[in-house]
């Protein structure tokens, strides 16, 4: 179409792109989902509408001329996330950077701008399509212009209008007069909604016709109508777009042009959005797969006939796509509700189970539904394809069920690829790889107090949802697997991660026992302890406040104790904890300050937490752990996090005392030592280094007789601890001032210390050199089993971006490496337990450590086995080697 003008409501596209992918951030913390959204969202419009001619229209925040005419419009609109508001800025950089024409202006409103630059392209001979789903702007249709709800995928026409409206345009704005707008805070008539003001309307023909006719309305609505009529009137000049603004611009500004490359390159380089950069500048088609995402072949499985039929196509399939739908996020209290699968780019299925609502159809239940899919489920020839496949494994594993042949998972996948990415969720992957908006699960279940269970869902609604998850999931797989085998990262995947989350789901699914009267005995010891300190904090004050209002705290340190402010918040002068330390040597409260919160944290984190979420029917604990959240590959546990217990504290290990093992068993922990320093030396090749290792010496007592010149039996424990902290330091990229201030030695003796190092390992300062400018050279870093991380921050201008790509770029090999090493230790550790039935079980991983529940009577059988297949994991010049503990609790085993 040679003259095709597309409007697109900027403000409602900000909105629904931030809702759309959610924790997506910069290394930085800067917050980049809307902008990512943003942009997939636009891009895949304008690919679809080719337009001749484009503009975004954003709302700005200076009142309209509709605020004079009723200052309390749009009063009770809440202000936009807190994560949202720094978007704002980019996503405009972003517009320009693109070259489309952007447009807001102050005393008007995006819907007035898009009203009057519609009627115009309209007269001059241009067909419209108006971008939103803000049903204000449905008033503007006409016989060249349509509104495109995209997250719908739905037109709007004039049969669409009368259908819904009973008119055409004119009759948008009577109903929204007569039906108000909560969410603008227009008034309307209080009791009439849409549905009662199309009935006035289908009889009387306007607005002020049914206001002259308020009396003949029969009841407490004509009362509504007549006690109302000015705030109808009034309701009607605030919903009417305006649409003769003088913009005094020529159309032909609007033309869509070439990107500014270099604006949009340094913007999205910022933002750590190189994949987008690329897709971009390449041919905007080889991004869209061979299937494209319609919902049009979704079929609803419903009876038993159907369902064999479906079993038959999926066995033929060899390769399919699934996941279930059910009653919790956790997997070890949901109930299955339905299952979805898909093995074809056109078709998918789902089958309901458990919807219950008032007329839901018979469905097939669930344990006959899991009966005729096992020959699918368990069946280890057809791969299985899922989006964080451990879900749907224990769900199933839990009702009975079992998956074999595990082949791939998306979330994980996309991980591998991208693992600085927050943004592995499908939503969000289904608008970077496939620019397809996915169904939003609060349009089917609903949100906040009207959320419902998916066991309301209607079975309809609930198939488009289900269907197109599984259908989606088959979609970016084919686009991630090509892509796997390209970065070289099969091995990993196949080797590594797939086979890991079997691991994971029956660790899951054990969880670990906690002691609860000890819990209780240690709440009340906390309790005491918190009330101690607080008595102590009001005396050293002089006054009693909320050690737990920051404003409070703030008067108390700054105004009362006139102690050093610090940096400043919107809130006041901030008391967080780099300020407090900052303090305690000024004062005793700040450091009393800081022991509060520590002690607070871990009484409401663990002690008081942990007994609450024991599972009703196990009585344990059961974790999730995520292999798609670090960026080094490490596992992190949640939902409780077990992974952060402090380790050296004496409540840290009160609390470890809590972890204990059922009768006729004791837990035993298999810990790597230094692990992280042993790969550093096989990767630096650094003699000195290895030479420790290799004999079994103490490296830091090594490390220390290296640097400070004397033989190792004359090492101090001061000389150690200054080791130990340059030898874990070195990896982390610590500096001079950060050593300097740890080990109170001030900074110019802690260079001289880092100097000193170097100089006795050198190997290990060519490593670090030479590491970074490979970083710098490729873009990325591998561990030795291939894993890899993009560094962009090498490439920044900002020196801080550039000196945490630095570290980053040093610590990922060592540290990816010893997350690399742990997960095969605990295949193999798996697959001996499952194979020879052994009497113990893996049943948490904290960072370089495996602890496992084990019969009283195995122990000294297990501990063999358990060292063989941790320590012969790989061959490192500095053979890895594990500490191992035994006892009633975790804290004596550790």
């Amino acid at each position: 179409m040679s003259k095709h003008f597309v409007l697109i409501d900027g403000s409602n596209f900000i909105f629904r792109a931030f809702f759309a992918i959610r924790s997506l951030s910069t290394s930085s913390g800067i917050p980049t989902n809307a902008v990512m959204g943003f942009a997939k969202m636009i891009q895949k419009l304008l690919r679809q509408e080719k337009p001749s001619h484009v503009a975004v229209v954003l709302d700005t925040k200076q009142p309209t001329f509709r605020h004079e005419i009723f200052p309390q419009y749009k009063a009770n609109r809440d202000e936009p996330p807190e994560d949202l508001i720094p978007q704002f800025d980019l996503i405009r950089r972003l517009i320009d950077a693109f070259n489309w024409k952007r447009i807001e202006m102050p005393g008007f409103e995006a819907d007035d701008i898009i009203g009057t630059l519609a009627d115009r392209a309209a007269e001059d001979g241009f067909e419209v399509a108006i971008v939103s789903s803000d049903k204000d702007l449905l008033q503007l249709l006409g016989p060249h212009v349509r509104v495109l709800d995209t997250m719908k995928d739905k037109w709007t026409g004039h049969e669409d209008l009368v259908e819904r409206f009973g008119g055409g345009p004119e009759r948008v704005v009577d109903v929204l007069a007569l039906a108000g707008d909560k969410s603008d805070n227009v008034p309307g008539v209080p009791g009439v909604g849409e549905k009662t003001a199309v009935k006035l309307l289908n009889e009387y023909g306007s607005l002020e016709v049914v206001l002259e006719n308020a009396e003949k309305i029969k009841g407490k609505l004509g009362e509504k109508v007549a006690a109302n009529k000015d705030q109808a009137l009034l309701s009607k000049r605030l919903v009417s777009i305006k649409r003769d603004i003088d913009l005094n611009m020529s159309l032909d500004e609007f033309r869509v042009a070439e990107p500014n490359w270099d604006a949009l390159t340094e913007l999205l380089t910022a933002l750590e959005m190189a994949r987008l950069l690329a897709d971009i500048k390449a041919d905007p088609a080889a991004r869209i797969p061979e299937c494209d995402i319609r919902r049009d072949g979704y079929e609803l499985i419903l009876d038993e006939k159907k369902l064999d039929e479906l079993v038959k196509e999926l066995e033929a399939a060899g390769e399919i796509s699934l996941d279930l739908e059910t009653t919790s996020k956790s997997p070890m209290s949901a109930r299955i509700v339905g299952l979805s699968f898909c093995c074809d780019d056109e078709k998918a299925y789902y089958i309901p189970v458990a919807h219950e609502y008032l007329g839901a159809p018979k469905q097939i239940t669930l344990e006959r539904a899991l009966e005729k899919l096992k020959s699918v489920l368990e069946n280890d020839k057809i791969r299985k394809i899922g989006q964080n496949i451990k879900y749907d494994w224990i769900v199933l594993r839990n009702h009975g069920a079992d998956i074999k042949g595990v082949a791939f998972d998306t979330m994980i996948g996309d991980y591998l690829l991208n693992p600085e990415s927050g943004g592995h969720n499908l939503d969000a992957m289904a608008l970077r790889w496939l620019n397809h908006q996915n169904i939003a699960y609060s349009e089917v279940a609903g949100k906040g107090k009207q959320a419902r269970n998916f066991a309301q869902v209607t079975v309809e609604s609930a198939k488009d949802y289900a269907a197109e998850d599984a259908h989606v999931t088959r979609a970016i797989y084919k686009i991630l697997k090509p892509m796997i085998v390209e970065k070289k990262l099969d091995d990993l995947m196949n080797n590594i991660e797939i086979p890991l989350v079997e691991v994971l789901v029956e660790m899951e699914r054990t969880g670990v026992f906690i002691d609860r009267d000890h819990f209780a005995v240690l709440s009340r010891e906390a309790g005491q302890k918190l009330g101690e300190i607080e008595t102590k904090i009001y005396d050293e004050a002089g006054a009693e406040f909320n050690l737990n209002s920051p404003a409070q705290v703030s008067e108390i340190l700054f105004d009362k104790l006139n102690l050093p402010k610090g940096k400043k918040t919107k809130t006041g002068y901030s008391t967080d904890v780099t300020v407090l330390e900052k303090l305690a040597s000024k004062h005793p409260v700040p450091k009393m300050l800081l022991e509060y919160r520590a002690f607070h944290k871990l009484k409401s984190t663990y002690i008081d937490a942990l007994p609450q979420v024991l599972h009703p029917e196990t009585g344990r604990l059961h974790t999730s752990y995520n292999q798609a959240v670090t960026a080094t590959g490490r596992l992190s546990s949640s939902d409780p996090n077990l992974q952060n217990i402090p380790i050296r504290s004496a409540e840290g290990r009160r609390i470890r005392e809590g972890f204990t093992a059922p009768p006729g068993c004791v837990l035993l922990s298999a810990d790597y030592s230094q692990v992280e320093l042993r790969i550093l030396a096989h990767l630096a090749r650094d003699e000195a280094m290895i030479r420790a290792f290799q004999s079994d010496a103490d490296i830091h007592s090594a490390t220390a007789s290296q640097v400070f010149g004397v033989l190792p039996g004359m090492v101090s424990p001061e000389m150690r601890r200054q080791a130990k902290a340059v030898n874990f330091g070195i990896i982390y990229g610590m500096s001079a001032f950060r050593l300097g201030r740890d080990l109170e030695i001030g900074v110019k003796k802690a260079q001289e210390f880092i100097d000193t190092y170097f100089a006795r390992f050198s190997g290990v300062k060519k490593f670090i050199e030479a590491t970074i400018q490979e970083a710098r050279e490729k873009g990325y870093v591998t561990t030795l089993m291939g894993r890899r991380r993009a560094i962009p921050e090498l490439q920044s201008s900002d020196r801080n971006l550039q000196g945490f790509g630095e570290r980053s770029a040093v610590n990922t090999p060592i540290q990816g490496t010893a997350a690399d090493i742990i997960k095969i230790a605990m295949i193999r550790l798996h697959e001996r337990i499952e194979k020879e039935k052994l009497p113990m079980a893996m049943i948490l991983q904290v960072h370089d450590e495996l602890v496992f529940e084990i019969a009283e009577d195995a122990v000294e059988a297990m501990k063999p086995v358990i060292a063989d297949a941790m320590e012969g994991v790989i061959a490192l010049d500095a053979p890895l080697k594990i500490d191992v503990g035994v006892g009633p609790n975790w804290a004596e085993a550790h």
